[in-house]
């Protein structure tokens, strides 16, 4: 009911998103750009093609002005004014398109990115759970026998569909991603021989390529647990591990963007975290939003199964319907 009343509302919505747009900033957010099958996130991102991407970039472009960290701080900080509203484009996770696919594109455009990364996984040493759940997704899809243990394993009946075991394995959390090698031994999918071939994520000398490049490389936790999860010393403990990893390495030590989102997190995580006078300010993803911690800005989702354009108009009018009843700002406590 909610998405038809979006939908409906999102139809009316001008072609000028840069005049309708409710914030002076817009924060578009992906993660990977590739043309190709990237079995280890199929499953839990919709990724955009080359040409779905530059689409986006173009119709941002027309109707904001693309601005650098620097400028981005300048202009939060009512230091920097602006032709249009701004745009910041930001990635997640760090995975390898962004210097192969992403990255020539936006130089190209003459477009600033940056991206938050994952220490845990530069290098390819290790795989986000949710990449690997995508790829035991993936070997289920293709198998014609699956192992009876794998269903005892997750607590399902051996003669359920196969999109069932495929959703269960999709909805293992942090706490449990020992439960996905596990699975992975039974459905014969070996995760670091898939690592060594493909090379999903960076490399240190690639991100530092980007940085002199004048990419941003940035902090997304040590390895991605969902924050809302964690307790207080948990979270301080990843954020931490990882800000001391970005300033070693010469990357951009002063934000910092939630893994998954930040849902359920409390205000006394703010609190910790700002203590850290260099740090700046903080990102969460609940789309157009604003928050009650005002350091903490929202960006949009853009991999959503659909245009750039209908993503934003959508997102203004959601911003618009709850604007009536009072709950377009997020209530830290």
């Amino acid at each position: 009911m909610k998405d038809r009343i979006i939908n409906a509302l999102a139809a009316f919505e001008s072609e000028n998103i840069g005049k309708s747009f409710p914030l002076d900033y817009c924060l578009p957010l992906y993660h990977s750009v590739s043309d190709k099958e990237l079995s280890h996130i199929k499953h839990v991102i919709r990724y955009k093609t080359t040409k779905q991407f530059e689409d986006d970039l173009d119709h941002l472009s027309k109707n904001f002005q693309f601005v650098d960290w620097q400028e981005f701080k300048e202009f939060t900080s009512g230091n920097f004014k602006p032709k249009k509203k701004i745009a910041l484009l930001t990635f997640d996770d760090g995975f390898r398109e962004f210097y192969h696919v992403a990255a020539p594109i936006l130089e190209q455009k003459g477009i600033y990115a940056c991206n938050f990364i994952n220490p845990a996984f530069i290098d390819n040493e290790e795989m986000m759970f949710r990449c690997k759940a995508s790829l035991l997704a993936d070997a289920v899809e293709k198998k014609k026998a699956i192992d009876p243990e794998v269903y005892r394993i997750l607590s399902l009946d051996s003669h359920v569909e196969k999109g069932i075991l495929q959703k269960k394995i999709l909805s293992v959390n942090y706490q449990g991603k020992d439960t996905l090698d596990w699975l992975a031994e039974k459905l014969e999918v070996d995760f670091k021989a898939y690592s060594k071939e493909h090379r999903p994520y960076l490399s240190t000398e690639e991100l530092k390529e980007l940085t002199r490049k004048g990419f941003g490389i940035s902090s997304h936790s040590w390895d991605h647990p969902k924050y809302g999860e964690l307790s207080l010393n948990e979270q301080m403990k990843t954020t931490g591990r990882t800000f001391a990893y970005l300033k070693e390495n010469g990357f951009l030590y002063e934000s910092f963007a939630f893994p998954f989102t930040d849902f359920e997190v409390k205000k006394d995580f703010f609190d910790e975290l700002f203590k850290n006078e260099e740090i700046y300010c903080s990102f969460g993803c609940a789309g157009v939003k604003l928050d009650s911690v005002q350091r903490n800005f929202q960006r949009i989702p853009m991999e959503m199964g659909e245009s750039g354009a209908q993503i934003l108009k959508k997102e203004i009018a959601y911003f618009r319907l709850k604007k009536l009843i009072n709950k377009n700002t997020i209530i830290r406590e």
